[in-house]
């Protein structure tokens, strides 16, 4: 029996169990993506911890869907000496969950940690000679250098999210997760009701000061909230999200898979919205310190083996629309995305060249880990067409099937498969994370370093190359230098591109002003 016909099936009555409707219409009842298991936004990229950060914590500025930088708890910037020192003067009226005051001294301190763990964050620290809190209200930047891009790193929608927190929170080794949730959000964690794998509740906070002016877009303008609680149920099977959707049991799911989305596209009481126009973007990250992929020529193979056109067909089928390939490194149809270099992804696959390619990496049939997380549908459906491909072309795959916060925990092992290592993994990104190099860990070349991410790609190529970005003078250079980028890529092997698709969400049709971008819930109403 498929999917579907399952799915008709418990319409009738025999899909999973029904959940409890919470009373009242001020309750929002949401489906996300994948389990929480982390609630540090600064610890891990992950997407459902971003999007759990973005309503408890508030950020400096916040971007628009035309990614502008706006004010957000500042209420404005000086800029003097050139570009090279910045004053931020906070909003009067702030305040964490727990009574006291956001202070100048708390940003400084979340500023810190956070940037350790984010790309851009570090490429703003890098050009930052002295970060100072002198009052209350003020955070003053130094700079080295002029760096225009201080407001859209203070203020993006990409993850790990510039969440501020207070100052004893923030002084925490950034490389240890945070667990106590205050912040100064529109939503206050009720840590009391959460049970990790199955539930997490928000409760509105009341003394929240929203921005004046401006309507909700992406992390940006006002964050008025309508709901008493916002409470996000874990659901893994595709089957029971339908059901409880059809049946007002659950308001919102994130991410419908494609292929139950005819199905609700026939339901009137529900709506297909596509909410971020840069799609969800794949790819295979390589490990670069074990065996086979410490080796170029064992990683260049992949390049001939893997079929872009076939990993997207798994996950949204076989309408051109819904996908784009050949997909490089960049966010398709953004201005620094070309096709420069990407020959060995086009055109039919040549497993005999990988073969050839393999062989002469010294391969020797060392057991290759692919850890596949098997809760999360579209990485599962890239995992079983990545291992047809990899045991065609000769490799010892094992295939090691997790579920997804387990895997973000087994990534971090650099050691070898036989100590908990690993060789590869599939994961993806909204295109927003892909659009330029400056937030784009997957083309870092800054090894092992502890603010690398897992792969710890050493490239010093690409390193000069995102340096060389930041100081381009137009963006017909930066263009140029993308190009090079991707071409370095396509040597030095950071991570595979598998390609672009839209990912629409769904929601009920009494569900209102559900704003653009990743999943916000301010601004949101129900009749």
């Amino acid at each position: 029996m498929n999917r579907r016909t399952l799915l008709a099936a418990g319409l009738a009555g025999l899909a999973a169990p029904r959940f409890a409707l919470a009373q009242g219409s001020n309750v929002l009842r949401f489906i996300p993506q994948i389990d929480l298991a982390f609630l540090d936004p600064h610890f891990t990229t992950a997407y459902v911890t971003r999007g759990h950060g973005h309503m408890v914590f508030d950020t400096l500025y916040g971007q628009d869907s035309s990614f502008k930088a706006h004010p957000q708890m500042v209420e404005g910037h000086v800029v003097e000496e050139d570009g090279r020192r910045w004053t931020l003067t906070l909003r009067e009226g702030l305040l964490w969950h727990d009574g006291e005051k956001v202070l100048a001294r708390d940003c400084v301190a979340s500023i810190r940690r956070w940037a350790r763990r984010d790309a851009l964050g570090d490429a703003l620290m890098q050009a930052t000679e002295e970060l100072s809190a002198p009052d209350d209200r003020r955070i003053v930047f130094r700079l080295k250098r002029p760096f225009p891009l201080l407001p859209d790193a203070l203020g993006k929608v990409t993850s790990p999210m510039p969440a501020m927190m207070p100052e004893r929170l923030a002084n925490t080794d950034p490389f240890r997760q945070v667990t106590e949730m205050v912040g100064s959000g529109p939503f206050r964690f009720v840590a009391g009701e959460r049970v990790p794998g199955s539930r997490n509740v928000y409760a509105k906070f009341e003394r929240y000061v929203p921005r004046q002016g401006g309507a909700p877009d992406w992390n940006s303008g006002a964050k008025l909230v309508h709901f008493d609680r916002v409470e996000w149920t874990t659901i893994t099977d595709a089957a029971t999200k339908v059901a409880a959707l059809q049946r007002g049991e659950q308001d919102w799911w994130e991410n419908p898979t494609h292929d139950l989305m005819p199905l609700l596209r026939r339901d009137r009481r529900v709506r297909i919205d596509t909410t971020n126009p840069t799609g969800a973007v794949n790819m295979m990250r390589l490990n670069h310190l074990q065996p086979p992929f410490d080796k170029p020529l064992a990683r260049q193979a992949l390049l001939y083996a893997f079929d872009q056109a076939s990993f997207m067909q798994a996950i949204v089928g076989t309408d051109p629309k819904d996908f784009h390939v050949p997909h490089g490194v960049f966010c398709p149809n953004t201005p620094m995305a070309s096709e420069a270099g990407l020959e060995p992804l086009k055109g039919p696959r040549n497993l005999d060249k990988a073969r050839e390619m393999l062989k002469a990496s010294g391969y020797g049939g060392e057991k290759v880990p692919m850890l596949v997380a098997t809760d999360y549908a579209q990485f599962k459906a890239i995992g079983e067409v990545a291992a047809d491909a990899m045991q065609k072309i000769g490799l010892n795959l094992d295939y090691v099937a997790t579920d997804w916060g387990t895997m973000l925990q087994r990534r971090n092992n650099k050691g070898p498969a036989d100590q908990g290592g690993w060789s590869c993994f599939s994961t993806g990104w909204e295109g927003a994370d892909h659009m330029d190099p400056s937030n784009h860990y997957a083309i870092r070349g800054n090894g092992d370093q502890p603010s690398a991410w897992p792969g710890w790609c050493t490239s010093p190529k690409l390193e000069a190359l995102r340096n060389a970005w930041f100081d381009a003078p137009d963006l017909a250079a930066q263009q140029a230098i993308c190009r090079d980028m991707q071409v370095q890529c396509m040597q030095d092997v950071p991570s595979i591109p598998l390609g672009q698709f839209v990912q629409p969400t769904a929601y009920r049709t009494n569900v209102t002003n559900v704003a653009r971008g990743f999943p916000t819930f301010w601004g949101v109403r129900k009749a």
